[in-house]
C-alpha cells in the first residue's frame, strides 16, 4: 500500500513540475500574453514547491474507482478537480482576480484547464510506467 501511495504522489508531483514549467514557458514565450491573459508568473522555488506538493496531493484522486477508463482519459478527467478549485477558490479568494480569474483575461479558464490537463497527462504517463499504475488501473 505504501508503494502504491508513493507512486501516486510521485506521479502527481512530476505532473505538478510539468505544469509549473508549462505555465512559466507560456509566459516566457508570450503565449499567455498573446491570448490576452496576464498569467505569466516567474519561476521561483516556492512556486515550484507548491505545484509539486499540490500535484502530489491531487494525484490521490487516481484511487477513485472510475471503471476501466484509459489512464490518460482518467488523468484528463481528474484534472478538472484542481481546475475548479483554481477557478472558484484560489483566483477569487486568495489572489483577488475574480471568479474564474477573469480579471487576468477572458481566456484564463481555458489556459488553467490546459495547464491542469498537463498535470493529468504527465501523472497518468508516470503511473502507466510504474507497477503501482497497474494496480491503480485495475
Amino acid at each position: 500500500m505504501v508503494t502504491r501511495l508513493s507512486a501516486l504522489f510521485a506521479a502527481g508531483s512530476l505532473g505538478g513540475l510539468a505544469t509549473v514549467l508549462t505555465l512559466w514557458l507560456f509566459g516566457v514565450l508570450g503565449i499567455s500574453g498573446a491570448l490576452g491573459v496576464g498569467l505569466a508568473p516567474p519561476l521561483t522555488p516556492p512556486m515550484i514547491y507548491s505545484f509539486m506538493i499540490w500535484g502530489g496531493i491531487w494525484s490521490f484522486a487516481f484511487l477513485l474507482p472510475l471503471g476501466s477508463l484509459n489512464m490518460f482519459v482518467r488523468g484528463l478527467l481528474l484534472s478538472v478537480g484542481p481546475t475548479i478549485v483554481q477557478l472558484l477558490v484560489v483566483f477569487p479568494m486568495k489572489m483577488g482576480v475574480g471568479v474564474l480569474g477573469l480579471d487576468l483575461g477572458t481566456l484564463t479558464p481555458l489556459l488553467v484547464l490546459i495547464f491542469n490537463g498537463v498535470w493529468g497527462l504527465v501523472a497518468a504517463w508516470w503511473l502507466t510506467r510504474q507497477e503501482a499504475g497497474v494496480m491503480v488501473a485495475a
